[in-house]
């Protein structure tokens, strides 16, 4: 919770030196998240927090997270992935990848079978 900033819309992953920016789908799910927290009244400092983990200061586990879009039939790393795919094809993959911690290299994968017809000369013109 600590790693949030509500006003800039940004956050703080891991052991990132700067937080990054929340694109509006995500933030959306992020406030959802906390709607829920605030509901509960716990003082764990985690965004996700369960019945289990609601009275003391854990994480969910991974697996609770996952379990959790079981009903979607969509398993975290397709989500992940997808998530990617979207950002780095609609902002600047260097920012994507600072604002995520990643290299640079790692998010260019995410940019195969891309073409940003607006960056391409007019072929008609010829």
């Amino acid at each position: 919770m600590d790693d949030l900033d509500p006003t800039n819309h940004t956050i703080r992953l891991g052991k990132q030196p700067h937080p990054g920016p929340m694109d509006p789908a995500s933030w959306s799910a992020l406030e959802r998240c906390l709607a829920q927290r605030a509901d509960q009244g716990t003082d764990n400092p985690h965004v996700i927090v369960t019945k289990i983990t609601e009275s003391g200061r854990a994480a969910a586990s991974t697996a609770y997270v996952s379990h959790l879009l079981d009903p979607c039939g969509v398993p975290p790393q397709t989500l992940r992935c997808t998530r990617l795919t979207d950002l780095v094809n609609t902002l600047d993959p260097k920012l994507v990848a600072a604002a995520l911690g990643m290299d640079p290299e790692g998010v260019m994968i995410y940019l195969a079978d891309h073409v940003d017809l607006a960056r391409l000369p007019d072929l008609q013109s010829r």
